[in-house]
């Protein structure tokens, strides 16, 4: 009984290794045709003798030859689940829905949709816009709102919906060119992302934001250290718009990186700033401050240098009171930022480990709530421009974040979708089969710079129309007035209610008030807690029966 589970397992083996003799038999016999199946089935013999003696796999030791097919499987299973299994609704990360409106609004055909909704509306999670019965027609699309405080000598009229930031290095040349043509194309901008300027960034003019990591890529000194004097030099190009300090990424907050030296082309080399031949280091936190007041200290250092022009930071939510430091020491200081970016725990990236990806950050729109709360507790909101990004990619998921407190809104895989991504998931391993995640030159052949750029161009401008036919819908005259109200939240229990109660607007001031509000004790307690010397907690938190 034991002798025939043993058999099934290596039968292939058997009948290869029985075949290829009995092939060579018939050639020996003077036959010519068994000439290309002996060699074949020899082949597969010596791969199942290959596969019984070898030690690192299991599965081919107990199952020679047929156990490859366990790791093909494995290898195109994200194919078979995207084109035959998952439905239009299921997000991973991105639904065939979304996908397919991002695609379709790129390349100007039909984006209307039959037969009614495929959404679960009674189901807890779902949000709908309150709608007028004297709805607007808005006629210009073309969204804007001033990024600039009082510091600012050079404010920027930005659109309500940009590039977030991806760097060239994670993005090809032609990827980097494509968005930033489009961008020029559309009247919009670009975020460089942390890894410099390249020469692709500037290649057709559209507006940069410019953002400053801790690596300090474009501006840093031999020993990785900011460069005032580098900086200013990239800052004070007028194709820089704004200037955007990177405290930590959505996708992966915290977590530093590193680029290894065999991947660092000629052309990364000069857009950072590094040597060649030597791993490219992004440390987890900054060199050039450590406080919240020497935060404040750079924005201001970083205007300066920059004759003025917008200067703001970039992050996803962790601990709230470390946030809380950061605008008491705005307070202290007298020093804002011109424009503040909540990235969502939702953000994308082109590698990240796992538990940083699904377990660590707060998603955007609790945190994009939290931070406009607390600039309005602090009575600085007006001073402070909101940027939101997280899973942005159509007029709803822009009109439901400007709602929260957003004054405009980043995507960064919206545009990838724009210039032909299709959710491989394939960013980290060089071979992106549509040429975007790729420093592969046959790979990136694939993109064709000048139709990309209008596709994300067009896209652009296609769903900010749709943006205009939501507000108007909803009686307003432009999206900025959205509020809370506007919207609805289906419960688990399937009542719903609306922005105002999941979402309120916090009093102005209410945090510097003489007298504390009562229903807003947690935030008087973290406030407490919040130093602008520093950002590490002067009183644990330990719980109430502690």
């Amino acid at each position: 009984m034991t002798l025939l589970p043993a058999f099934k397992r290596y039968s292939v083996l058997a009948l290869c290794g029985f075949g290829a003799v009995a092939m060579l038999a018939l050639l020996a016999a003077g036959w010519r045709w068994p000439l290309l199946p002996a060699v074949l089935l020899g082949l597969l013999a010596l791969l199942g003798i290959r596969d019984l003696i070898q030690k690192r796999h299991a599965v081919l030791r107990n199952y020679p030859i047929i156990g490859h097919m366990r790791f093909l499987l494995e290898d195109i299973r994200p194919e078979i689940r995207q084109y035959l299994i998952e439905s239009d609704s299921d997000e991973l990360p991105f639904s065939r829905e979304a996908r397919s409106l991002v695609y379709q609004r790129a390349k100007g055909v039909e984006d209307k949709k039959p037969f009614g909704t495929s959404e679960q509306v009674y189901e807890a999670g779902y949000a709908w816009v309150t709608h007028s019965v004297a709805p607007k027609v808005i006629t210009d699309s073309d969204f804007r709102v001033l990024v600039g405080g009082p510091d600012c000598r050079q404010p920027y009229s930005a659109s309500l919906y940009n590039i977030s930031a991806m760097s060239f290095g994670a993005l090809s040349a032609n990827a980097i060119m494509a968005l930033n043509q489009g961008a020029k194309l559309g009247g919009f901008a670009h975020d460089t992302g942390e890894g410099g300027i390249s020469r692709h960034h500037r290649q057709h003019g559209g507006d940069l934001i410019y953002q400053v990591a801790s690596g300090y890529f474009g501006c840093r000194d031999e020993q990785g250290r900011f460069s005032s004097e580098k900086f200013r030099s990239q800052a004070l190009d007028p194709q820089i718009r704004m200037i955007e300090i990177k405290l930590s990424q959505g996708a992966k907050p915290g977590h530093g990186g590193m680029l290894p030296a065999r991947k660092i082309s000629p052309e990364i080399a000069e857009a950072r700033g590094v040597p060649m031949g030597v791993d490219c280091i992004s440390p987890p936190a900054h060199s050039s401050f450590s406080t919240p007041v020497g935060l404040m200290e750079f924005v201001a250092q970083l205007r300066a240098l920059s004759d003025g022009k917008p200067v703001g930071f970039k992050l996803c939510i962790g601990h709230r009171r470390e946030f809380m430091c950061i605008v008491k020491a705005m307070l202290k200081t007298g020093i804002t930022p011109d424009f503040i970016v909540v990235d969502g725990k939702e953000g994308g990236t082109g590698s990240a480990p796992l538990e940083f990806t699904n377990r660590v950050g707060m998603p955007m729109l609790e945190g994009l709530a939290f931070v406009h709360n607390t600039l309005r507790g602090a009575g600085l909101r007006q001073r402070i421009r909101i940027g939101a990004a997280g899973k942005i990619v159509s007029a709803f998921d822009i009109a439901r974040a400007l709602a929260l407190g957003a004054d405009w809104c980043n995507s960064a895989r919206g545009f990838m979708f724009a210039i032909g991504c299709i959710q491989s998931q394939s960013c980290h391993t060089n071979a992106c089969p549509v040429g975007i995640a790729t420093q592969d030159k046959l790979r990136q052949r694939g993109l064709e710079v000048g139709t990309k750029a209008l596709r994300v161009a067009r896209f652009h401008k296609n769903t900010l129309h749709a943006l205009a036919e939501i507000a108007g819908a909803a009686g307003l005259s432009s999206p900025s007035d959205f509020l809370p109200y506007h919207f609805m939240f289906r419960h688990k229990d399937g009542t719903f209610s609306d922005g105002n109660e999941a979402f309120p607007y916090l009093p102005q001031g209410f945090l510097v008030a003489d007298r504390e509000t009562e229903e807003l004790r947690d935030w008087h307690k973290r406030w407490g807690r919040a130093s602008a010397e520093t950002f590490a907690p002067s009183v644990i938190p330990e719980g109430r029966f502690v």
